[in-house]
C-alpha cells in the first residue's frame, strides 16, 4: 500500500517491501547486491523487518534462503509469529510481480525509509527552533549534521575502474599542471617473497603489518601495480582510508616516477607531463577495480568482494586496512569483534576461492622494533586465521628524500618457510622495488 506524504501516515510502500522479500525468495542470489543497500529498520512493516533481519542471518551463515530455511531460521529464534506467520511468508514469493526488479523495489523501501528519516529530523528541528534556550547557531549545526550523517549513511559503494581512475587522475593533474608467471599463486613481483610463497595463494588470508608511515599501502600498491598491470590479473582494491584519487594519484607516481609532491603542487615540466600520460595510458585499460567507500560494514564487504569476483573476475582482493572495517556487533570488545572480522574474511577467501591481502596496523610498542606476531593490532584471532602474516620494517627516521633499505618479514607462513626479505623504499614515488642483489 502507498501512502500520501502526510504528517499523520509516514511514507512507506508494503507492496514494494513485499516484493523484495518475494524476490530475494525466489532468487537468492540478488542478496549479494541487496544487503550493502538495505538494513532492518529501512523497513516500515515490523513484520518485515523482522524477516529481513531472518534472511541476513541466513545470508551470514551461507545458508541459501527459501521459504522453508527462512521459517526455520525464525522459529529458532522464537520470532515466526512476529513475522506475520507460515502463510505469511508463503504468500511473499506469490505476490511478487517480477524477481527481475528487486533492484527497483529496494530503491523504492530505501526512499521510503530516507522520507521517514527526513521528517523525524525535521519534527526535531522545529521542536528545537522553539527552545529558546538555545541559540539558532546551535540549531542549525545540530540540523547539518543530522541531515550530513543521513546522506553519509545512503551512500552507496562505488567501484571504480582503472579506466576511470585514470581520467580523474588526468583531470586532477591538468587542472594543476609484460611477463610469464612462474609460480602457482599470484605473483607479487617481489622476487624473493615469490620464491618464498610461491606467489599468493588461492583460499589464503594474507595479512601485512606495520606501523602506521611505514608504507603499508605503497607496498600493497606496488604489488598490485606488478599484477594488475605487469601479469594483468584482474586486482581488487578496498580503500577504507583513502578515497580512489589519492589511490589514483599513487599508482601514477609509481609508474610514471614523478615525485607525488610534483603532482600534488602542479609544479611539473613537460617531461613529466609526458611520463604522467604514459603512465595513465598504460593503466588505462589495466583490470584494476577499486572500492571507496569508508568505514564499510563486514557484512557490505563481503557482498561487494562477491560481486568482484562475479562480475569482474578478480583474481586477488586486497583491504586497506582491517582495522577500519566495522561490524554490526559494535557493543562487543574490540578484540572479539576483531576475530569476527578475520574469521570473515578467510571464509570469504576459502568461499571466492582467492588471496585476500589485508593491511592490519601492529601496536604501539612495536615502534622503531621489527614487529612480532603477538603485535598485530586487535586480537590475536587475526594470527589464527592468517595464512601468511608478513611485517614491513624500516627506519622511518632516515632522509626521506633517499633511496632507503627496507625489509619484509615472513613471520608466518602456514605452508611455507619464514625468513627476512630485502626490498628498497623510494619516497619520492612512495614505492617499494626489489632490492638490486634480490632481482
Amino acid at each position: 500500500m502507498e501512502t500520501t506524504l502526510s504528517d499523520k501516515v509516514p511514507p512507506h510502500n508494503l507492496e514494494a517491501e513485499q516484493s523484495v522479500l518475494g524476490a530475494l525468495l525466489l532468487n537468492w542470489g540478488a542478496m549479494a547486491d541487496v544487503v550493502s543497500q538495505l538494513k532492518p529498520e529501512n523497513f516500515y512493516s515490523l513484520q518485515n523487518q523482522v524477516i529481513f533481519e531472518a534472511l541476513l542471518g541466513l545470508y551470514t551463515k551461507n545458508v541459501q534462503g527459501d521459504t522453508i530455511t527462512l521459517i526455520n531460521e525464525l522459529t529458532e529464534k522464537g520470532k515466526l509469529e512476529q513475522s506475520g506467520g507460515s502463510a505469511y511468508i508463503a504468500s511473499l514469493t506469490d505476490t511478487v510481480p517480477s524477481a527481475a526488479n528487486i533492484q527497483y523495489y529496494a530503491d523504492i523501501v530505501l526512499d521510503r525509509a530516507t522520507r521517514r528519516d527526513l521528517m523525524k529530523i525535521t519534527s526535531e528541528v522545529k521542536a528545537s527552533v522553539f527552545d529558546a534556550t538555545r541559540k539558532s547557531s546551535e540549531i542549525l549545526d545540530s540540523a547539518e549534521q543530522k541531515i550530513f550523517s543521513l546522506a553519509e549513511r545512503n551512500e552507496t559503494s562505488a567501484i571504480y575502474d582503472a579506466k576511470s581512475i585514470m581520467i580523474r587522475e588526468i583531470e586532477i593533474i591538468d587542472n594543476k599542471y609484460k611477463n610469464k608467471n612462474n609460480f602457482t599463486g599470484v605473483p607479487t613481483g617481489f622476487a624473493t617473497l615469490d620464491t618464498m610463497t610461491s606467489g599468493f595463494q588461492d583460499s589464503e588470508l594474507i595479512i601485512i603489518g606495520a606501523r602506521p608511515s611505514i608504507g603499508k599501502t605503497a607496498l600493497a600498491l606496488s604489488m598490485m601495480q606488478h599484477i594488475a598491470l605487469e601479469e594483468k590479473i584482474p586486482c581488487g582494491f578496498f580503500s577504507l582510508e583513502m578515497p580512489y584519487e589519492s589511490i589514483g594519484m599513487r599508482i601514477l607516481a609509481q609508474e610514471a616516477r614523478v615525485p607525488m609532491s610534483k603532482m600534488r603542487s602542479g609544479i611539473l615540466k613537460l617531461e613529466h607531463i609526458q611520463k604522467i600520460q604514459d603512465a595513465a595510458g598504460r593503466w588505462f585499460n589495466a583490470p584494476l577495480y577499486t572500492v571507496d567507500t569508508p568505514n564499510m560494514r563486514l557484512l557490505e564487504l563481503r557482498a561487494m568482494a562477491r560481486r568482484l569476483v562475479q562480475t569482474y573476475k578478480v583474481k586477488i582482493i586486497f583491504i586497506d586496512y582491517i582495522g577500519l572495517i566495522t561490524t554490526d556487533n559494535t557493543g562487543a570488545p574490540i578484540f572479539e569483534q576483531m576475530a569476527d572480522i578475520s574469521k570473515s574474511l578467510k571464509a570469504l577467501a576459502r568461499e571466492l576461492k582467492i588471496p585476500i591481502v589485508a593491511l592490519s596496523q601492529v601496536a604501539r610498542d612495536a615502534e622503531g622494533q621489527e614487529p612480532s606476531l603477538n603485535q598485530i593490532r586487535g586480537s590475536g584471532a587475526i594470527e589464527q586465521d592468517a595464512d601468511v602474516v608478513m611485517f614491513l620494517h624500516r627506519d622511518r627516521l632516515k632522509q626521506e628524500t633517499n633511496i632507503q633499505e627496507a625489509k619484509i618479514i615472513l613471520a608466518k607462513q602456514r605452508n611455507g618457510p619464514t625468513g627476512d626479505i630485502k626490498i628498497m623504499f623510494i619516497p619520492a614515488y612512495s614505492k617499494f622495488e626489489n632490492a638490486s642483489d634480490e632481482e
